[in-house]
């Protein structure tokens, strides 16, 4: 009986082993094939994304360009002499730019989209703070085009910002 139950036990030994390493290589493999799915569906959403996240930075540039001061004076005339009725021309302009594309915010980072709104304001506020000593529309614009001839308009860090995030995804 007891010469059985070696015998018995020595069948079921190597029977277990090779079961245990069968079941961890098994699933070992499972694992590995699950995480090339996931990586593979990764790959993909990012494929299908790609396009529509530099489509929405490209609409972001072309706001600021929009907005950029010098150009948007070139674009935006006066239609009276009176300083105040230009300055809210221009503002509700930057205004309807923005709300324009106030969804593409969902494809940018925090940080490039904190930028655009920066220096959206910063612009509205160059603008009233050099509507404040001009006594016509066209002396505004004047103003404001020497104005930013000193400095850079707050747009291009935006836009610099725009264009290291789409290095990024490239």
């Amino acid at each position: 009986m007891e010469n059985q139950l070696l015998e018995s036990f020595a069948y079921i030994l190597p029977a277990a082993v090779t079961g245990i390493v069968a079941y961890y290589m098994l699933n070992g493999f499972l694992k590995n094939k699950n995480s090339e799915k996931k990586l593979e569906l990764l790959a993909q959403q990012k494929r299908e994304s790609l396009p529509i996240r530099l489509q929405a930075y490209e609409r972001m540039l072309l706001f600021c360009e929009r907005i950029n001061p010098v150009k948007m004076l070139l674009r935006i005339k006066p239609l009276t002499t009176i300083t105040e009725d230009y300055l809210q021309l221009l503002i509700a302009n930057i205004e309807q730019e923005f709300e324009h594309n106030l969804v593409q915010q969902i494809y940018l980072s925090n940080d490039t989209w904190l930028a655009v709104v920066a220096a959206k304001n910063a612009i509205i506020n160059k603008l009233k703070q050099v509507a404040e000593n001009a006594n016509s529309a066209n002396e505004l614009r004047e103003n404001v085009l020497i104005e930013y001839t000193k400095i850079l308009p707050p747009t291009e860090t935006a836009i610099g910002f725009i264009k290291n995030e789409v290095r990024k995804l490239l």
